[in-house]
């Protein structure tokens, strides 16, 4: 098994096995909201779907980034998750492809269009490894071995400074992310792992040309803390709740709603939380960490799991009085209590 495969294990272990990498801060109790005992209309009626990349999806639902490698469990992870994808009709966002460039024997892990004929599907390569011989050829493939419609580039510092083997070196990567962002067919996301984006990280995807923005803010699953386990020292332990929440991410980049599109990960583990999140900005809902175990188990247990967010939406829709879910985008009438910018 190549180091990086094993990396790939490493972190389902550590996800699976301690129950403090679910740090549970991401601050959607503080959003309270204002419910309907007449929501006039019939919840039969309701309609929850919306689009994303010129798709029509099912609800703001997308499966986030978790895995992907060489190891036979990898791949059927992967295999469950984009059948999941295409039973639910929901985007499926893959894990970093950066394992299939350096090792052949990863690639079959991430083609899955067969599985997911009809989805969005987002390939996923690290932005900073444009600092370390990745380019245009390397994004191209990770898109093309997907059948990809559009490259997730996940900016990780924090991570990368606790991975024993990290890749530390984030300097001029905008005027390196604005050449990629022009000469790649398919749209790029710039995406955080769990720490959030600020105002001055969004100006500067704008500035590059990214139109598409996954907050990925603290509160979920903290990778300070997966690494932590990996690594020599506590850093990644004393680490595990930097950044801005997700629900902090979302309220500063609302500013900037009319320039992109905002996904909103880290911490939303149910229906609920999709809800607060697409009111205060998130075009989509990117969730990971409660589908592993399923994943692990079979096509149909993700299926159920995915449901489940999808009746718990649908039923916070109906008892906000929304028939539509593209109504709730923004629709701050349905805030009873405002969340706190406190850091």
């Amino acid at each position: 098994m190549t180091q990086i495969t094993q990396r790939k294990q490493d972190h389902i272990d550590a996800v699976l096995n301690d129950p403090q990498v679910e740090r549970r801060q991401s601050e959607f109790d503080s959003i309270q909201l204002m419910h309907r005992a007449l929501p006039e209309f019939d919840f039969a009626a309701i309609d929850t779907q919306t689009r994303f990349l010129d798709k029509s999806i099912s609800f703001p639902f997308l499966i986030a980034s978790m895995t992907g490698g060489a190891a036979q469990n990898l791949q059927q992870i992967n295999r469950h998750l984009a059948e999941a994808a295409e039973t639910c009709q929901v985007p499926l966002a893959v894990g970093s492809q950066r394992t299939m460039i350096q090792d052949e024997a990863a690639r079959q892990s991430f083609q899955l269009r067969q599985y997911a004929p009809s989805v969005p599907l987002i390939a996923n390569i690290g932005a900073v490894q444009l600092n370390y011989g990745f380019g245009i050829e390397q994004a191209q493939r990770a898109v093309e071995t997907l059948e990809a419609d559009a490259l997730y580039l996940h900016l990780n510092p924090l991570q990368e400074i606790i991975q024993p083997e990290g890749d530390t070196n984030f300097s001029g990567l905008a005027d390196k992310i604005a050449k990629l962002v022009e000469k790649l067919e398919v749209p790029v996301i710039l995406k955080e792992v769990g720490c959030g984006l600020s105002p001055a990280d969004i100006e500067l995807g704008l500035q590059a040309g990214i139109r598409y923005f996954d907050v990925a803010g603290r509160g979920g699953t903290s990778w300070s803390r997966i690494e932590a386990h990996r690594a020599e020292n506590d850093l990644g332990f004393e680490f595990q709740d930097w950044g801005l929440t997700t629900v902090q991410s979302l309220v500063l980049a609302q500013p900037y709603q009319q320039q992109a599109d905002f996904i909103a990960s880290g911490g939303i583990r149910n229906g609920i939380d999709m809800i607060k999140a697409v009111i205060m900005g998130g075009r989509l809902c990117g969730v990971a960490a409660p589908l592993l175990a399923p994943a692990l188990d079979s096509t149909q247990a993700v299926v159920a799991k995915i449901e489940q967010f999808k009746q718990e939406f649908a039923t916070a829709q109906f008892l906000l009085g929304v028939p539509t879910s593209d109504a709730l985008h923004l629709n701050t009438q349905l805030v009873l209590q405002q969340p706190s910018l406190k850091c």
